[in-house]
């Protein structure tokens, strides 16, 4: 993990001695990529799509295909540059061809940089839900050139925003200080201050992993949120960024530990307020519950037909809510509904 570098250098010198190296890029930066310089490697570049439209089994046919056609073999390199969604398919590309080749990851979204491409989790949406398909398959390294910061609109900044503050609710209190004293805009115009809380959400992110990596118990934790939000995007058909809806799906989580009194309603009203200060939504149309409850069910977390919750009961207390009944669920999305 290389933080504030220079990912073109990085890369170069991670590439010596390899025979192919290659770019597998999101569309809109294609541009970005096409003055990379290598010493020996032959450089193959593959577009895909933006988003989670890139994370589909035709392109990952396709990406197969294409490593297929370059020759590929074992001691070569493949690179995903993008969002989260263009690092997971690249990464996971890597881990099925010839059984697992090396990769490297350069973030280029918020998101991206502290939560997708750490932890060695890679993979695909199927039609029944997020991130369904995938294998655990750690990059060479990660390149997080914080230059990259500057090519994102405000709402994709905000939306990384979410990952962010997720690592602050559920272990560095520290992050929720900052966010809280500053605006987002001051956030934005500061390398100091979003290189600061990248390097705290990658620690706490990196310290979990490194105890439980294929996610048995405790790396659960990280996806504070997440079961909602995944239900969200879905049902959204991804209108949503991945981090709107996990700051959505961590105000119903606080307001389910709520519920079950686990929960103060000052840390659930905490919620409300860090996240609407950095632009984030925090309700839901009450119209979409139907549709919501039966995706619940798909979430990774979840043990036959039992859904299960990651929540906090403090700052950094995390516990699992494996007993809700449909009636708290329910509860729950009211109070968070529009």
């Amino acid at each position: 993990m290389q933080v504030a570098c220079d990912w073109r250098t990085q890369l170069a010198a991670i590439a010596k001695g390899r025979t192919r190296v290659g770019i597998v890029v999101s569309a809109s930066l294609a541009q970005r990529v096409n003055d990379i310089e290598l010493e020996d490697a032959d450089l193959h570049i593959f577009e895909i799509a933006d988003g989670e439209a890139g994370k589909s089994a035709e392109n990952l046919a396709l990406l197969w295909e294409w490593l297929g056609a370059g020759g590929f073999t074992r001691s070569d390199l493949l690179v995903g540059i993008g969002g989260g969604a263009t690092t997971d398919i690249a990464g996971f590309a890597a881990a099925t061809w010839l059984r697992g080749i090396d990769w490297v990851a350069v973030p280029t979204s918020l998101a991206g940089m502290v939560d997708a491409s750490v932890g060695g989790k890679t993979g695909m949406n199927s039609s029944f839900g997020k991130n369904l398909i995938g294998a655990f398959h750690s990059p060479n390294s990660v390149l997080i050139d914080l230059s990259w910061l500057s090519t994102l609109s405000d709402r994709d900044f905000a939306a990384g925003m979410a990952e962010v503050i997720k690592c602050g609710f559920i272990a560095d209190s520290k992050i929720l200080d900052i966010v809280e004293s500053h605006t987002l805009l001051e956030l934005q115009a500061s390398t100091s201050l979003t290189g600061e809380l990248i390097e705290r959400s990658v620690l706490v992110k990196a310290s979990v992993v490194s105890s439980d990596f294929k996610e048995s118990f405790e790396r659960e934790i990280l996806n504070y949120g997440h079961t909602l939000a995944h239900a969200i995007e879905i049902e959204s058909d991804f209108s949503l960024r991945h981090g709107e809806a996990v700051s959505i799906g961590m105000v119903f989580a606080a307001e389910l530990a709520g519920i079950k009194g686990v929960l103060s309603s000052a840390l659930i009203s905490r919620h409300r307020e860090i996240l609407t200060k950095v632009n984030l939504p925090v309700i839901y149309p009450v119209a979409a519950w139907s549709k919501l409850l039966p995706l619940l069910s798909l979430d990774k977390k979840s043990r036959g037909k039992q859904i299960r919750f990651v929540a906090i009961s403090d700052i950094g207390k995390t516990l699992r809510l494996e007993d809700c009944t449909t009636s708290e669920l329910s509860q729950a999305y009211e109070r968070i509904s529009s």
